[in-house]
This record gives structure tokens, sequence and C-alpha cells, in this order.
């Protein structure tokens, strides 16, 4: 099998569970990851930029499948997101064209904010690269939309929850805010179903979460983590844009990627973000075992 952004929060434990159920797993690294990867010495390693075509095709030949993890989650404009959201995946399409292996999987790993494109640049460029693969009907892809992703190796997340354990809630949406969480370790078993049950998730684009119904408020949030009630605090919209604009011109200047963009603060105050499991629950067999409670417990201790 072949994986990209192996080095990446979810692709680490993602190749592991693959390598550690026997699946031999052939790892894309680009180059600017190759001295950080560290990977499994059971994995195959290929360094190359995710837009060579030449390279990925070199790269797909022989793999029996393909999982693409790799993607960016920060940037200051669209043109930061694009090689890795969407040119890598044409690359990778068009290398599985040129293979004439038209039914060899494709599990793309997009996000939930691909639902969402005008929201922001990185949503924008998740709906792009799946767009690449709704335009190729012969070849066997399937998406799937996870939204946040917590487990330990998570820096994203985990600061929100250390914080919500201590007893504080900065909220960043509106007070009837839902939001869905799926921990790493059930999402990296959605993907290894895909590659068991290919024909049956063959065109399908998941949206999965850990199954609480409805998703969640804050204030259930906070029960899950924190088994207690805790203080909530809305973080003004006003505030929050205004960090981002100050963020953004400070990228600009400094030339980083920023995380904290006006995009970034739609997203954060978007009323609702839930899944539904029943479509790839009844494709696959899969179904969620970590619950809010569970994962919180081991990440945070």
């Amino acid at each position: 099998m072949l994986l990209t952004g192996a080095t990446g929060f979810i692709g680490r434990h993602l190749y592991r569970h693959l390598l550690d159920h026997g699946h031999p797993v052939r790892a894309l690294v680009r180059p600017r990851s190759a001295a950080r990867a560290r990977l499994d010495p059971r994995c195959e390693v290929r360094v190359a930029e995710l837009s060579d075509t030449d390279a990925v095709a070199r790269a797909v030949a022989g793999a029996r499948s393909v999982v693409y993890a790799a993607g960016t989650v920060r940037g200051r404009h669209f043109d930061d997101f694009r090689d890795a959201n969407v040119a890598g995946i044409t690359a990778l399409v068009t290398a599985l064209r040129q293979s004439g292996d038209a039914e060899r999987p494709l599990v793309l790993l997009s996000s939930l904010a691909a639902s969402r494109p005008d929201l922001s640049d990185y949503a924008r460029s998740k709906h792009c690269g799946e767009a690449v693969l709704r335009a190729e009907p012969d070849l066997c892809w399937i998406i799937l939309r996870p939204p946040a992703v917590y487990g330990p190796g998570d820096v994203e997340l985990k600061g929100l929850l250390e914080l919500v354990r201590r007893g504080l809630v900065l909220r960043p949406g509106p007070a009837d805010q839902r939001l869905a969480l799926i921990h790493v370790d059930d999402l990296v078993r959605a993907v290894a179903a895909c590659l068991a049950a290919p024909a049956a998730c063959r065109h399908g684009c998941y949206e999965i979460d850990d199954g609480k119904p409805g998703g969640y408020d804050w204030r259930e949030i906070a029960a899950a983590v924190a088994g207690r009630r805790v203080l909530e605090v809305g973080v003004p919209g006003w505030l929050l844009r205004g960090l981002a604009e100050v963020n953004q011109r400070l990228a600009e200047a400094f030339h980083y990627p920023p995380m904290l963009t006006p995009g970034k603060v739609r997203e954060l105050r978007e009323p609702r973000w839930l899944c539904d499991n029943s479509a790839f629950s009844d494709a696959a067999g899969w179904h969620p075992r970590v619950t809010l409670e569970q994962g919180a417990a081991a990440l945070l201790g």
C-alpha cells in the first residue's frame, strides 16, 4: 500500500495500524519531511514532491492500494494549500490512470470543512482536492471527511482540551454551537475498513464521527473532558476577527504559515459541524469505539 502524509499526526497512527495488521506500507515522503520522518523500519520510504507526477508514478508501481493522508492546514492564501491538498491528488490520479489499474482503491482523507468551501481557503482547497477524484468515474476512489481529530500526538486540540480539564471553556462560536469529534484510532480503523471493502465503499463520500448523536455543545464537551461544570466564556467574534487580521498581516510580513486567519475564524464560528455515520457503517461495517470521555482521559492522563 502507498501512503502519503505518513509523517503527520494522523499518518503516523495510520501506517502503524496498517503495519501491525499485516499491510506492507510504502510511504511517499516530501523532501522537507524526510529529515524528521523517523518512520518504523518496517515501512518502505520514497522521497518525492507530491506534485512530481513521474516520481509519484514510480511510487505507485506495485502498490495494491493508495491512501492519500497528506495535507496542509496552515496558510496565508489558497496557493499555500494547493500543493498538498490539490496538486498532489492530481499527480496521484494521473499516475493511477496511466497505470491501467482502475480498480486499485484510492482512499482520500479529506475534511468535513470541504462541505463548506466558501468559509476559508483551506476548506476550498479540500473541496477542490475532492473534485479531482469526482472527475474520475473509472477509478475506485473513496473519500472520508472527518471532523476535528484528536488523540496522542495531536498538537491542535490537546491544548484546548487541557484548558477544559482545568475548568475553562473559551467558546469561539455561538452559544448553541454543536460540533462533531473523532478519535484518531477510530479514523485509522475507518481507513482500514475502506481498504477491506473497496467495492462497497466505491465513490462514497463519508462524513464520520465518534457516534455522539447530534454532536456536542460546549457544556457536553466539558462534562466529557472535565467531568464537571466549568466556566464557559464566549470569545467575541470581533476579537477573533481582529486577532486574525493582525496574524495575517504578520504572516505576510514574516513569511510564516498562520493558523488563525479570517477564514479560520469563519470555520470556528460556524454553528454546526455534524456528521452521520450510517452510510459508512452500512457500506464498510465500521462503527466508532472511542468515546470522548475515554479519548480525553487517555490523552490528558
